[in-house]
């Protein structure tokens, strides 16, 4: 029998999620010798014994890995080859009788590529029978992990993954931990965050610690109050979701008037009470990474916060400068998500009742990671802080996700998905970052094959969320050994992305914002060759200076041009017409690019009437005389005129509020399409949205109830879409369509375009792991960057 000896290296993301002991035991299982050890952000190795086991063994190594890793790379060569080093004086030399797990150290990689830091992973099936279990030494101990699960990202000091270069390292295990730790058949070898009530993180409120801390935590919730709890990646607010006066109140102080809540459910029969939940939905619920899924919700019976949905429209017919009590609205999506770790399982459970657990923050602002800047900025929100003693190195905020039928789709990429590799083809040739857009703000940094899409980190234009998103840039290069020598970046001067990217000591590379969306949905697919990119969203700047955001382009990963567009509308007062939905309803009706279809302003006596005039006046002079009125082409604008007509939103409290008022009013609702109409101007194809707007007036008139008119408005943009890219494709167009772009976290907008274009023959793809919206931009940008820079390298 021919026995080898061979070195391996294990890329990809292979440390924090039970590596090591996984290759300790299938080795053992298969008689062979050698180890294995963590080396810089890889795994390596040696193994000898016969050849069809070692070939057996190498299979195993993808086939079998643990649940958390993704096996990206595995390398091959001869045990004395350079780069690979032999086992030393611990056992697994070659020709010893063991395999071990070797401490890291200072092994020569074998090969540069960039380090894989592991999400941090929900409490699994098997430590949540300990918590709950009174004859474990763990019984109700909030920080209970294994190899399976528990924090990974938000503790990880450094790489190569060990205890020391976690923020674990300053509790020393005890024997117990220690000797579970050292034993292969425990599945909690060689678990970094191992920890049990003798030796781990305490739970503290004030003076009060462990059990009695809990239940002081959950008396205050129980009664109304509000509590800032400690969690993975910072603090979280908490308080009982079904008090609709904590609620309010929580809104108060947060300062979050009408923006929706995430809910946390003690298990999967709570939730399906309180939403309608498919399969695919139940499979991201119940993922490691526990993500906030927005559900459609079930009528509530018996009590409940609305205001944990939405928070609280203006009611038809209290428009600006009219007075009205204002009705809960409806975004038609509930947040539900399922505790994440120990402590969350203990608060939900003790409490007994749906939980609001949203970021511990101010509006705006980055989540809370400090104790002394959770008090400090937390003070005035929270009635108690349930804390603890272990450091969160990382800021994560939770992830969000949806589904539109079986299609899972990313709507904020964070804790339990973040910072995990995408693929990107082709590759970066050099170390690179995206540097993102203004609002939703991601970094992406990407080098070879992979990128590293970064947690979210909200609107930069708040000082603190641009510190931090500096913060996490930095520690972002440093774990994964990345440092760009690129900056791809907005064309919009005014973003602090932008700002920040050309202060940046690199080469600069100047990304258009819509091609940005449309090349994140192609390079997640892999897509190499041109395409036809759909992006809606609510604006961006086009290459000819002006607002765009309702576009089509024949693109590739390098190029694209503009084939068609939706018509242009002025914003009055800029920014203030995308917070207020009225102003920008008045631009459409009085200020619609001129194509040939008469005003709507005609038909839109309902509105006018319960508009301020004299605000209406000063608008229209605005409009006349182009006063501080960019005109835009806008998708996510026109929404919000919709929702102004229709008397669904008068203001935006949040982005895209309009919006998803108008999706949740249509429902389910079966309405016959609006009127559309597309005109060739000049080069392009252009939707005429006059024409949709004077047949939605005009309905309205007639008596045809709001909801109706909002899924016709839906039926209307698909139809719309449809004709601007079948007029595309017979021009020569691609056959295959990019959707990107905030609009297509619509989930109506997105099964109707995405059934219109199928019927026309076409491939239709979206992003699934990258956010359609801003979220995903920096990705955009990076695919772009490495696109020109690949070809600029192939032309050399």
């Amino acid at each position: 029998m021919t026995h080898v000896t061979r070195g391996f290296v294990v890329h990809g993301t292979v440390q924090g999620v039970g590596f090591r002991p996984f290759v300790h035991r299938i080795a053992g299982e298969l008689r062979l010798t050698g180890w294995v050890a963590n080396v810089d952000g890889h795994v390596e190795g040696t193994v000898a014994g016969p050849a069809d086991a070692v070939a057996e063994f190498g299979r195993r190594l993808r086939a079998d890995a643990p649940v958390l890793a993704r096996v990206r790379k595995v390398a091959w060569t001869p045990a004395d080859a350079a780069g690979v080093p032999h086992a030393a004086d611990d056992g697994g030399a070659a020709g010893s009788k063991a395999f071990v797990v070797r401490p890291s150290g200072p092994v020569r990689r074998t090969a540069p590529a960039p380090r894989e830091i592991p999400p941090d992973a929900a409490i699994c099936a098997a430590c949540l029978r300990e918590l709950f279990a009174p004859e474990d030494r763990r019984y109700r101990y909030p920080f209970v992990n294994c190899t399976d699960c528990g924090p990974r990202a938000t503790i990880i000091e450094d790489l190569p993954y060990d205890r020391i270069r976690t923020t674990m390292r300053r509790f020393p295990m005890c024997a117990d931990c220690a000797a579970e730790y050292a034993d292969p058949r425990d599945r909690r070898f060689h678990a970094e965050p191992v920890a049990c009530p003798a030796c781990g993180p305490t739970p503290a409120w004030d003076d009060l610690r462990g059990e009695r801390a809990l239940k002081a935590a959950v008396d205050v919730i129980a009664g109304g109050g509000i509590v800032a709890v400690k969690g993975l990646g910072g603090y979280q607010l908490v308080c009982d979701a079904t008090d609709p006066v904590g609620v309010a109140e929580l809104r108060r102080r947060k300062r979050r008037p009408v923006k929706p809540f995430a809910v946390m459910v003690r298990d999967v029969r709570t939730a399906g009470r309180l939403a309608r939940v498919n399969s695919t939905e139940l499979a991201l619920l119940t993922s490691p990474a526990r993500p906030v899924v927005l559900l459609r919700p079930r009528p509530v019976r018996g009590g409940g916060a609305p205001s944990v949905v939405t928070g609280v429209h203006p009611a038809p017919g209290c428009g600006p400068g009219t007075t009205g009590p204002g009705t809960p609205g409806v975004t038609g999506r509930l947040g539900l998500f399922l505790p994440t770790t120990g402590l969350h399982h203990l608060l939900v459970r003790e409490v007994d009742r749906p939980l609001v657990v949203t970021s511990g923050n101010l509006a705006d602002e980055p989540i809370a990671i400090d104790d002394d800047e959770a008090r400090r900025v937390l003070a005035h929100v929270a009635d108690g802080f349930l804390t603890h003693d272990r450091p969160v190195r990382a800021r994560y905020d939770d992830s969000v996700v949806l589904a539109a039928g079986r299609l899972p789709l990313t709507v904020r990429r964070a804790r339990g998905l973040a910072p995990a590799p995408l693929p990107l083809a082709p590759g970066a040739p050099v170390p690179l970052v995206g540097a993102g857009a203004q609002l939703k703000h991601t970094l992406t940094l990407a080098e070879g094959d992979q990128a590293r899409l970064g947690p979210h980190h909200g609107d930069l234009a708040d000082a603190a969320t641009y510190e931090a998103f500096e913060d996490g840039y930095a520690d972002l290069c440093r774990l994964t050994g990345i440092t760009p020598r690129v900056v791809a970046h907005d064309l919009h001067p005014g973003y602090l992305s932008t700002q920040w990217a050309l202060a940046q000591p690199a080469r600069h590379l100047p990304v258009q914002h819509h091609h940005a969306h449309v090349a994140a949905c192609a390079a997640e697919h892999g897509l190499r060759g041109p395409f036809l990119g759909v992006a809606y969203d609510g604006l961006g700047l086009g290459d000819d200076g002006t607002l765009w955001g309702g576009e089509v382009l024949v693109a590739d990963l390098r190029s694209y041009r503009r084939v068609a567009r939706f018509a242009t509308a002025p914003l009055p007062g800029g920014d203030a017409a995308v917070r207020h939905p009225y102003r920008m309803a008045l631009g459409h009706l009085f200020g619609s690019e001129p194509l040939g279809t008469p005003s709507p302003a005609e038909a839109a006596r309902t509105f006018l009437g319960r508009i301020d005039p004299r605000q209406a006046a000063w608008i229209r002079a605005m409009v006349a005389r182009g006063v501080n009125c960019p005109r835009a082409s806008s998708a996510g604008r026109l929404f919000d005129t919709v929702a102004g007509l229709l008397g669904l939103a008068d203001t935006n409290g949040y982005e895209g509020e309009a919006a998803a008022a108008l999706e949740a009013a249509a429902g389910r609702e079966h309405a016959a399409p609006l009127r559309h109409r597309v005109v060739r101007v000049k080069d392009l194809w252009v939707y005429d949205c006059a024409a949709t707007l004077g047949d939605l007036l005009e309905r309205q008139r007639s008596g045809e109830p709001v909801p109706r008119l909002a899924a016709a408005f839906h039926q209307a943009l698909a139809a719309a879409t449809a004709d601007l890219v079948a007029r595309a494709v017979e021009e020569g167009a691609p056959r295959t369509v990019c959707l990107g772009g905030g609009c297509f976290t619509n989930v109506l907008l997105l099964t109707l375009v995405r059934r219109r274009l199928r019927a026309l023959g076409l491939r239709v793809l979206v992003g699934r792991e990258v956010p359609s919206g801003d979220g995903g931009i920096s990705y955009g940008q990076a695919a772009v960057a490495a696109a020109r820079l690949a070809h600029e390298r192939k032309k050399r």
